[in-house]
């Protein structure tokens, strides 16, 4: 592939997120109302059942041993069903912690996302991503 067959979006605003994914994708899929558009979902539209894992990025404190430093930083940590029951994989575990079923996965999603400018990808198959079925066919606007 040369360099003239690479597809590469140019900064334009405050996209980069959107410009991230449309060069990894190596196409134009998402722009900036397609993306407020998910963004405006809740965790309750979501189908869960549908999404192999969660991928959130929460503001994390800093410390120093039991010392906690007025500093936030950002922090990317897992949520993933395993054997039926949804678990916290965050890297900063002793060990995983388990959050039990789907209503309790929705509240500790909601929680998570209730923080300052916390972010949620999604990880699904690429049939559920072409057909949608990512989202709750009940409310899939909510």
């Amino acid at each position: 592939m040369s360099e003239g067959d690479v597809f590469h979006e140019k900064q334009r605003l405050e996209l980069c997120a959107i410009h991230a994914l449309n060069n990894v994708l190596q196409e134009r899929v998402f722009t900036k109302e397609t993306a407020d558009d998910i963004c405006k979902r809740t965790v309750q539209s979501l189908c869960v059942s549908k999404i192999q894992g969660f991928i959130l990025n929460v503001p994390s404190r800093v410390s120093l041993g039991i010392v906690s430093l007025p500093l936030r930083r950002r922090h990317w940590l897992a949520v993933r069903q395993v054997n039926g029951q949804y678990y916290n994989l965050d890297s900063k575990l002793k060990s995983p912690m388990c959050i039990g079923g789907e209503a309790e996965l929705r509240s500790f999603l909601s929680e998570q996302l209730s923080q300052d400018v916390a972010e949620m990808l999604l990880v699904v198959q690429r049939d559920v991503e072409e057909d949608g079925s990512w989202l709750n066919p009940d409310n899939p606007n909510k």
